[in-house]
């Protein structure tokens, strides 16, 4: 649906609206938009939630840990070429990410957390590329580096 469409044929548009829940609004000057209903977007936060506090509670016990632990190469390919202890700290980032969807509505963090632990996992499967930025600098001290 065009932008333009909201003005010209809001009641078709909001018809549209209810019956589909979402619908996408192209713009030729801007990002695109979404229009959705008030029950869609709460069934979203809801799915949001349940998904948050199953996996939080899965990797709370050592079974539902090692059943994570199993999925994760199937969801996320590249932690191959992460270690092990890597995995937990990617698994700590990834739970605490969703939490942050289902209990603030930052959608944000996760997509962070898995485009960085991506980036990592790409950096150590070239060897070269892991020798070349784990190598220490010779002779350089730019000082301290402070937190963001």
């Amino acid at each position: 649906m065009a932008f333009s469409d909201l003005s010209k044929n809001s009641k078709r548009v909001a018809e549209t609206v209810e019956q589909a829940q979402r619908v996408h609004v192209t713009r030729r000057d801007g990002e695109d938009l979404y229009l959705t209903t008030e029950r869609h977007d709460r069934q979203r936060e809801e799915t949001a939630d349940v998904t948050s506090r199953l996996f939080a509670a899965l990797i709370g016990t050592d079974e539902g840990a090692r059943a994570v632990l199993l999925a994760l190469p199937t969801v996320f390919p590249w932690i191959r070429h992460l270690s092990a202890d890597e995995v937990r700290e990617f698994v700590v980032d990834l739970v605490d990410a969703t939490r942050d969807v289902a209990e603030l509505d930052v959608h944000s963090t996760l997509h962070r957390v898995i485009v960085e632990w991506r980036a990592t996992a790409r950096i150590l499967a070239d060897p070269e590329l892991a020798a070349l930025l784990t190598e220490p600098l010779q002779d350089e001290d730019h000082g301290e580096v402070l937190a963001p």
